[in-house]
């Protein structure tokens, strides 16, 4: 009798082995979905930085092809205060007010745009002009005068 009441006890649940394996499983499992899901997340706020810089850049054209110059600020077009995936605004300087010296530059220290810089200070939130610097390569950027927009590790 005795035998046959620790059978039934034992078939109702699950030993402390099984769990552990069973946690273990799940450990494992975490470890591979996470990364996976990060690199994920990081790409669609990239690619939703990219359409941003893409609007308005296509308003500040509209701007630029009606006043013959480029606005101070992004007021002008609507997007003041916008902010970038990362919740912070999106970079704008006006160089023909600003300077060419203060312009974001490529690998050869050459200023990417002729009249305006646009871009988001990425994922770090930090900067600095030359791309080719590990602040900027997390940047989503529009250089070549709108003829490249994307991340500044992607440019050149």
């Amino acid at each position: 009798m005795r035998g046959k009441r620790h059978e039934r006890c034992r078939a109702g649940g699950f030993t402390l082995i099984e769990l552990l394996i069973a946690l273990a499983i799940l450990g494992v499992v975490a470890g591979i979905a996470l990364p996976s899901y990060t690199r994920y997340r990081d790409r669609v706020a990239v690619a939703q930085a990219t359409s941003d810089i893409i609007g308005m850049h296509v308003a500040l054209q509209r701007y630029i092809d009606d006043n013959r110059t480029p606005p101070d600020d992004l007021t002008r077009i609507g997007a003041a205060g916008k902010l970038d995936p990362w919740g912070r605004p999106y970079a704008y300087l006006n160089l023909q007010t600003a300077g060419i010296s203060k312009a974001r530059k490529n690998k050869n220290l050459v200023p990417i745009n002729t009249q305006y810089d646009l871009y988001s200070n990425g994922k770090d939130g930090d900067t600095t002009p030359p791309l080719t610097a590990a602040k900027s390569r997390d940047d989503v950027i529009l250089a070549n005068d709108g003829g490249f927009i994307g991340q500044a590790s992607d440019y050149e």
